[in-house]
């Protein structure tokens, strides 16, 4: 229109902009991911040998296929996914391997690399069928009551098998050793994100309000507590207290998430701290932990040699700023959990401080990128279904790297991605697919308000 000869255009509507997708940046970081990976592997060779593995070119192009193949899956079934997810899993998978493959040069008789090699293949097909399979991350709602009983069936199981190293939770049939509850976390994780999620309303707005606390009533929060003992006490009995601390952490995590509440953090953090304290004193395998804890070189005093956490933390103390290299250093006197609770202190004494920092940060961004999932979806379900995956990977880094550090009481658990340990690396694998699943709905909604 025109106003005193002045012609004035009316503002056309900004176009809408869709999200990019983002799987370009993914296969170039998976490339990087196993490059890297690779470079450990010819390192380790070079450092113990100082010729390459002749097995280098295997490993690459087995690690290299399995990448791949994943990275077709989430470009078919999941292309708005995250691009980091899958990068920052696949090198952490190999620098475990690589790891592992440096621990078995000290042990010529108990290889590890290869049996891994194996899970991580099986890993990465469950993550694959995942992907493929699951459409809508809301279906797994509907199953929220075969899940519990699922896992209470996997986490009773070890009862019946002798325990190892003081604590019942392996199943060991023809030679091949399984740990039941590394599933059960998952199971459990879908059954509360899917109470809480049916029950939120109740759980934050009705009920007694105790000081600064709004109580939920019994009738909403009761059978969900109920399945929350009954699994915590199963595993107590097993001396499973890694895995007691880490269901415990995940349901006050989730049951903060629902409600809202401030509150729920420092009634957890109380209820843990006397649980610990109760357990430390009563039960003699946890007690003599919290006594190696409190006095770590109380056996080199007594004249027996430096006891485990001794040793992890002269490694660590050994690997300085840069670290010793990989091959190098001299972490296998840690004993028989050298390739399990402490490869950690592998990577700190052969990567130094500046490579443990860079594992964690991984670890980080992998976390971050879970909460950042939840935090974009608009069902209740999948927001807590994502901040409970993603806090299972924290809360069991937190719990095992706090334990070899000396930071707290050692509890017994697999490192995600890095320590030996089948079923740990096939449940860390399906916590990546179901992370990737859930970011893909939480940017593909907005895409579909932008084409609507």
């Amino acid at each position: 229109m025109t106003n005193a000869g002045t012609t004035v255009t009316a503002d056309l509507p900004t176009p809408a902009v869709r999200l990019p997708r983002r799987r370009g940046i993914e296969l170039t970081l998976i490339v990087v991911a196993v490059l890297l990976s690779v470079y450990g592997y010819c390192a380790v060779g070079l450092a113990k040998n100082g010729t390459v593995p002749p097995g280098a070119a295997g490993y690459g192009a087995g690690l290299g296929v399995l990448a791949l193949l994943a990275h077709i899956a989430v470009r078919l079934r999941a292309p708005y996914a995250d691009p980091l997810l899958l990068p920052i899993g696949v090198l952490l998978n190999g620098l475990g391997l690589v790891l592992i493959y440096r621990l078995d040069l000290e042990t010529p008789g108990d290889r590890a690399a290869p049996t891994q090699l194996v899970w991580s293949t099986l890993g990465v097909a469950l993550f694959i069928v995942v992907v493929l399979a699951l459409r809508d991350h809301r279906v797994l709602q509907r199953y929220a009551y075969v899940c519990v009983a699922a896992a209470l069936v996997l986490l009773t199981l070890p009862v019946l098998f002798p325990a190892v190293n003081g604590a019942r939770i392996w199943i060991r049939i023809a030679g091949f050793s399984i740990q039941p509850g590394e599933f059960a976390k998952v199971l459990l994780a879908v059954f509360f994100a899917a109470c809480l999620a049916a029950n939120r309303n109740a759980l934050a707005y009705a009920g007694r309000r105790v000081w600064r606390l709004q109580l939920p009533t019994g009738r909403v929060l009761g059978p969900i507590v109920a399945i929350w003992l009954l699994s915590v006490g199963v595993l107590v009995m097993e001396r499973d207290l890694g895995t007691s601390l880490l269901f415990f952490g995940l349901f006050v995590t989730l049951l903060y998430v629902a409600t809202g509440r401030t509150g729920w953090i420092a009634v957890g953090l109380l209820l843990a701290a006397l649980g610990a304290v109760a357990v430390g004193w009563l039960e003699p395998h946890v007690h003599s932990r919290v006594q190696d804890w409190l006095h770590p070189f109380a056996s080199i005093d007594a004249g027996h040699g430096p006891n485990q956490l001794a040793q992890s933390l002269f490694a660590f103390a050994a690997g300085g700023m840069l670290g010793t290299g990989l091959g190098l250093g001299h972490s296998i006197l840690i004993g028989f959990a050298a390739k399990s609770d402490f490869i950690l202190a592998t990577a700190g004494e052969e990567l130094g401080l500046a490579g443990l920092s860079a594992i964690f940060i991984l670890y980080g961004l992998l976390v971050e990128r879970g909460y950042r999932a939840g935090l974009a979806l608009r069902d209740p379900f999948g927001r807590l279904l994502a901040v409970g995956l993603a806090s299972i990977v924290a809360l069991q880094v937190f719990v095992i790297a706090g334990g070899v550090t000396g930071l707290i009481p050692l509890t017994g658990m697999a490192m995600p991605f890095l320590a030996q340990g089948g079923s740990s690396v096939v449940t860390n694998w399906a916590i990546v697919a179901l992370l990737i699943r859930l970011s893909d709905s939480s940017r593909r909604q907005y895409d579909i308000e932008v084409a609507a």
